[in-house]
């Protein structure tokens, strides 16, 4: 049976409704997924040392929040396509930031626990970063999805865990593959960040296996929750540097805008 005809009845018997606001229409309509095309500098009230230069397509807040939600645990995958494409916004934001693109741009999604896997059923980041990579080759990037994270042990819940003690919970949790021969740039994918924990660890276990000389590790999510007003600079003032620790010193100081900080 032709896929659209599929869809069709399937609005029928249950009708489609934006996972944002509830009108009923598209899964995600124009509205709030414009709340999602707008990338902004992303970062925590208190950085991380080591939290890799990133990006978000919007706000974890308003209609955004039950959107994201509704995709990671209430199972509604056809949002994996607009929401992917918003991580995609992200991606392209975070990578201009740099320059010159040095090769293909590898997204590394971060891995789900085993627990989280089997309680959902599905690797929802997993999702996210192919559309992201659909999206991010139409519109002429070499892009590609590499899985060079693994989760290695078990973790607490981070629920209620202050920033320091979720990247001590982390620690030690991400193992990475071989990285690719050949110039390109990483870029962390996740659907949320806030305490910057995840991506942190994420980044520094990616960077442990570069060169001198090589472009940092950068990240990008689909939405990072708000942290302080974005007054101190444009959405657009992302600014990278070859060195990570001098990328945490401009995060530091507020000079970076965006003010976002979910792992």
């Amino acid at each position: 049976m032709d896929g659209g005809l599929l869809s069709a009845l399937a609005d029928l018997v249950l009708p489609r409704t934006c996972a944002g606001c509830g009108v009923p229409g598209r899964v995600l309509c124009a509205r709030c997924a414009a709340l999602l095309s707008a990338p902004r500098p992303a970062s925590p009230r208190r950085v991380p040392w080591g939290f890799p230069p990133t990006a978000a397509a919007g706000a974890y807040s308003g209609p955004v929040r039950p959107a994201v939600n509704a995709f990671k645990e209430q199972g509604r995958t056809e949002l994996a396509r607009p929401l992917g494409a918003a991580l995609a916004l992200a991606v392209a934001a975070v990578v201009t930031a740099v320059g010159p693109v040095p090769g293909p741009v590898l997204l590394v999604p971060v891995p789900s626990s085993a627990a989280a896997l089997r309680s959902r059923g599905r690797d929802h980041v997993g999702e996210l970063t192919r559309c992201a990579v659909d999206e991010l080759r139409a519109a002429g990037l070499d892009a590609a999805a590499a899985r060079l994270l693994h989760r290695s042990g078990r973790v607490r819940d981070s629920a209620g865990l202050s920033a320091a003690a979720r990247r001590a919970n982390l620690a030690g949790t991400f193992r990475r593959s071989p990285l690719p021969a050949g110039p390109g740039l990483l870029v962390v994918v996740d659907d949320v960040v806030t305490s910057g924990a995840t991506l942190t660890e994420a980044a520094t276990e990616l960077s442990a296996g570069c060169r001198r000389g090589d472009a940092p590790v950068l990240a990008a999510v689909v939405a990072a929750t708000p942290r302080r007003p974005t007054t101190t600079a444009p959405q657009g003032d992302l600014r990278v540097v070859p060195k990570r620790s001098e990328n945490v010193r401009w995060y530091s100081s507020g000079r970076l805008s965006g003010g976002e900080a979910k792992d």
